[in-house]
């Protein structure tokens, strides 16, 4: 352990990661190549000190604050794991219970909440040029308070899933095909194909497909994005891509056959999302409250998937991929044919095979969370992780 974790620290300390202390994680494209690297390594770092039972709390005191702004699980309990691990203790802001309710503005809150706060993590990905636009708000806010001397600490946002990136998702699910292909050296030409399919449901966030896209043509793999027409995501995540795969030696397509990206594919994805069209025009439509306006969207929708449930990860689409043993994955929880619904995203013979990895997957998550939050908040962190390891203090006494 003691050797593995000398090699973390000593690959963190090759790489330039200084521009993310003190500062944000919005957007995956945002940051360096190194500084995703780096975000990797202390991920890693993190999981071994934990996995041999040594204490990787930093804080002695402070409060990480999570704001949901819809539903979630697996977002929600990695941010709280995140926090615990480090030694923050965890606050749920739940809007119905505060004074924003009662019309408290935004800058308001972000100042009320943050007095001792080190974190707040962000979830708000249901309209478009919402959700990303909050949490730059709330950002300007609580350094404005900082500059002004109301708050003692500048809080860092966390961005737990927006409209237009899941920053923490995609790069959970990076660090999990890093470890599963033996590292990041052997993902070059490697044939991602992250498709649509089919889902019983309405209105899933375009930032999963759109978080892959803009994260895994970074490192020289050949995404393909597969849709049925007019299921299209932002045009400037495409950009993004396109930009990626260009400077980092990887591709980007595009097709509307799922058949086609599943050929020779590595990786394959199959996710259910709703039309970039569609949710712009959801959002309008809240903004209005048009509630009725909202209702038939929903049903037009809904009958707009129901012509595509061909769109669906079969086990002979499966055989389709390279040696017909592609690593399946999905940001759960999936819509299983014949378990969860009638008919969904994935036969249900195709998800169990998976479903360890697919745990494992999601593991990666809350190291992901610390990692960003670690980085952020410690000036020096490989002298951090070698005093951690020096204190080699146990987690639990057993």
């Amino acid at each position: 352990m003691t050797t593995k974790l000398n090699d973390l620290i000593q690959k963190l300390g090759k790489l330039d990661y200084s521009k993310l202390y003190q500062n944000d994680f919005f957007h995956t494209w945002d940051k360096s190549q190194e500084e995703l690297e780096a975000i990797f390594t202390v991920a890693d770092a993190l999981r071994e000190l934990r996995e041999n039972n040594i204490s990787a709390k930093i804080f002695d005191s402070g409060l990480a604050i999570s704001l949901f702004r819809d539903n979630s699980t697996r977002t929600r309990f990695s941010f709280s794991s995140a926090s615990n691990l480090l030694g923050l203790e965890i606050q749920d802001l739940d809007e119905g219970k505060s004074q924003i309710a009662h019309g408290e503005t935004v800058k308001e809150t972000a100042n009320m909440i943050s007095f001792m706060a080190d974190i707040i993590g962000i979830r708000d990905d249901m309209y478009i040029g919402k959700g990303h636009q909050y949490m730059k708000d709330v950002a300007s806010y609580v350094q404005e308070g900082y500059d002004d001397g109301v708050l003692e600490q500048r809080p860092t946002i966390v961005n737990l899933q927006c409209d237009v990136d899941h920053p923490t998702q995609s790069m959970a699910d990076m660090l999990h095909v890093i470890h599963e292909f033996g590292g990041v050296e052997n993902l070059k030409g490697k044939k991602v194909a992250m498709t649509w399919a089919y889902s019983p449901s309405y209105g899933k966030p375009l930032s999963v497909p759109q978080g892959i896209a803009g994260l895994f043509t970074r490192f020289g793999m050949e995404v393909v994005l597969a849709h049925p027409e007019g299921y299209e995501i932002m045009p400037e995540v495409e950009e993004i891509a396109k930009a990626n795969a260009e400077k980092f030696g990887g591709k980007f397509t595009k097709t509307n056959s799922m058949e086609e990206a599943f050929k020779d594919a590595d990786i394959v994805y199959p996710k259910s999302w709703a039309p970039f069209a569609a949710m712009e025009e959801r959002t309008d439509l809240y903004g209005k409250g048009d509630k009725a306006g909202i209702d038939e969207l929903e049903k037009r929708l809904l009958e707009q998937n129901k012509q595509h449930t061909d769109w669906a990860c079969t086990e002979e689409l499966m055989k389709t991929t390279k040696d017909g043993k592609a690593l399946y994955m999905h940001c759960l929880p999936a819509d299983i044919t014949g378990l969860s619904c009638e008919l969904g995203e994935v036969d249900e013979s195709v998800f169990s095979r998976y479903r360890v990895p697919l745990y494992k997957e999601a593991s990666y998550k809350p190291y992901i969370i610390a990692a960003m939050m670690f980085l952020q908040k410690v000036k020096n962190p490989e002298e951090m992780l070698q005093k951690l390891l020096d204190a080699n203090k146990a987690r639990v006494e057993r």
